[in-house]
């Protein structure tokens, strides 16, 4: 798809709003209060973007620049596209809004659980709609599988403490799962992740990540990508800055920025965090194993906020995890063994349950399994 599809414009916003003014959900004095502002927010939006088009691609973003896009108050916007997206549209609205939009975004809608639209009572209903079921396998002989529809951004090793975000764009990783604290909820995963991990992974072993796009028109649900164990989760509320692929290739440490939910944890090789990162419009992240999580709200703060999970959730290959309310961002990053090889390259398209990478046989091990078979005759 093409990448100007990608983020929803001022046409189709203000299109879906006059489709709730038809019910009388917002009056004329609401709306200059209420979307006015929003609009102007939107027209400075497009307007950043169109002389952005004009730089030269690859060009990095200025601190000055990034200063003035995260001025623009982004999450109020979300707040707002939020509230809208929440009302219930009559039904004989229902097609001519989700057509128009699954037209724009190219939806697939004979995968959707109710092809009937009729059955969407809002736009948040239609954007978290579930799949039917059997249109997403499971490959369950990897040992990493996708846990969305979406597109790869980057996928390979960490390098010196760094994330490629985008080709040649890169972050720390501290910086996105955030920085060694020494309260006794944080202690465990903290020496862990921070000690021997993150700069010192087990012998043998090596630190992988893997960035997956949500786009507009994807299933919005995510699933769990392996076995493996959460333990903690560290909420940054940050901020919604768009996610969009040619942002990504523009601002550097874009998902350190934004609001995100990170879950640290463990599977059978060390490691693993899984990472819901969102968005302009997209700052609503709901966890259905983690009810305290509480995204999209007024006030931001620069600390995470962290609490501990015990050892109450497993977590199996295509488990049911969340959902975002439009396109967002996973980010995975795990420590496995040197023999881990990936299998998907940035700018494929991927869908849930498609293998992501496998650990490869050694011819040691070939040969150890080959003596166990002989032995067992």
């Amino acid at each position: 798809m093409d990448a100007a599809k990608q983020d929803l414009s001022g046409e189709d916003f203000f299109y879906i709003e006059y489709i709730l003014l038809i019910k009388g959900w917002t009056e004329w004095e609401g709306m200059l209060k209420r979307f006015v502002p929003l609009g102007v927010c939107l027209i400075a939006v497009m307007q950043w973007r169109a002389y952005r088009q004009k730089g030269k691609e690859g060009t990095a973003a200025k601190q000055w620049e990034i200063n003035c896009y995260c001025f623009l108050p982004l999450r109020t916007m979300s707040r707002c596209w939020g509230y809208l997206a929440d009302q219930k549209l009559p039904e004989f609205a229902r097609p001519i809004v989700y057509g128009a939009y699954s037209k724009t975004f190219g939806v697939n809608l004979a995968e959707a659980q109710y092809e009937d639209l009729k059955h969407y009572s809002s736009l948040t209903e239609f954007f978290t709609r579930s799949l039917k079921e059997g249109v997403r396998a499971i490959d369950y002989k990897s040992s990493l599988v996708s846990p969305c529809d979406g597109t790869v951004l980057s996928v390979g090793t960490v390098n010196n403490g760094r994330i490629e975000q985008v080709k040649g764009v890169t972050y720390y990783v501290q910086d996105f799962l955030g920085e060694k604290v020494s309260n006794s909820i944080s202690q465990k995963v903290s020496k862990q992740s921070h000690e021997h991990l993150l700069h010192r992974p087990h012998e043998g072993n090596t630190l992988y990540q893997c960035v997956i796009y949500l786009a507009p028109g994807d299933y919005h649900r995510f699933h769990s990508p392996a076995e493996w164990k959460p333990t903690h989760r560290r909420h940054f509320s940050g901020e919604l800055l768009s996610v969009n692929p040619r942002i990504a290739q523009w601002l550097p440490g874009l998902f350190v920025l934004n609001e995100r939910a990170v879950y640290l944890g463990e599977w059978e090789h060390g490691f693993f965090s899984y990472s819901a990162v969102g968005a302009t419009n997209v700052g609503s992240i709901r966890v259905f194993f983690d009810k305290t999580l509480q995204t999209n709200q007024k006030k931001k703060t620069h600390k995470f906020k962290e609490i501990c999970l015990g050892s109450s959730v497993d977590l199996h290959k295509g488990d049911l995890v969340g959902e975002f309310r439009m396109g967002s961002t996973i980010v995975i990053i795990f420590e496995g063994p040197v023999n881990f090889k990936f299998n998907v390259a940035p700018g494929q398209k991927i869908w849930l349950g498609q293998s992501l990478g496998t650990v490869e046989k050694t011819k040691a091990a070939d040969r150890a399994q080959t003596r166990t078979i002989h032995a067992g005759h």
